[in-house]
């Protein structure tokens, strides 16, 4: 058993090239050797997103928020967050989702997530996939065979050029 305090940790800023996607994420569970359950801190500042709205194929992630107020897309519907909130994000469509700062202050939660690879994830707004194989997303770097993302619509024919 490996113990760690968020506390001790530093935090790892995470953004998109145009930086309207920014996070700052302490990685629990790979800081402490977990493999098949994934767990990181994650602070959002105010007028911003973690990532791109998303649903899994193959991981069930978790949120618990900690502090702050925000907004999680959930499916169809827009769910407020504030502190003690704990949101189930199951796979599938139907939960495609993207968690938003709209407040004033962070909003800082935990993020739980199963840890199974392969997993596709899909990108309905800009219509892209991300496929990881090796490693699930967050996993460790060094064990992906496979991290790609691909336009949805890049189908070919399975014997093409065969």
């Amino acid at each position: 058993m490996s113990t760690v305090n968020a506390d001790t940790m530093e935090w790892m800023r995470e953004a998109s090239p145009d930086g309207g996607a920014l996070r700052f994420r302490k990685k629990l569970a790979a800081a402490t050797g977990g493999r098949a359950l994934g767990a990181s801190l994650y602070r959002v500042p105010p007028g911003t997103k973690p990532w791109p709205r998303h649903f899994h194929t193959a991981n069930e992630e978790a949120i618990y928020v900690l502090a702050g107020e925000g907004a999680l897309a959930l499916g169809d519907a827009v769910v407020p967050l504030r502190a003690g909130d704990y949101v189930a994000i199951p796979v599938g469509d139907a939960h495609a989702h993207q968690v938003r700062n709209d407040s004033q202050g962070d909003l800082v939660f935990l993020c739980i997530s199963t840890m199974v690879a392969p997993e596709i994830i899909v990108y309905p707004d800009s219509k892209k996939i991300g496929v990881y194989a090796g490693a699930a997303p967050g996993g460790p770097a060094d064990e992906f065979t496979l991290r790609t993302f691909l336009p949805l619509a890049g189908e070919v024919s399975y014997w093409e050029d065969e």
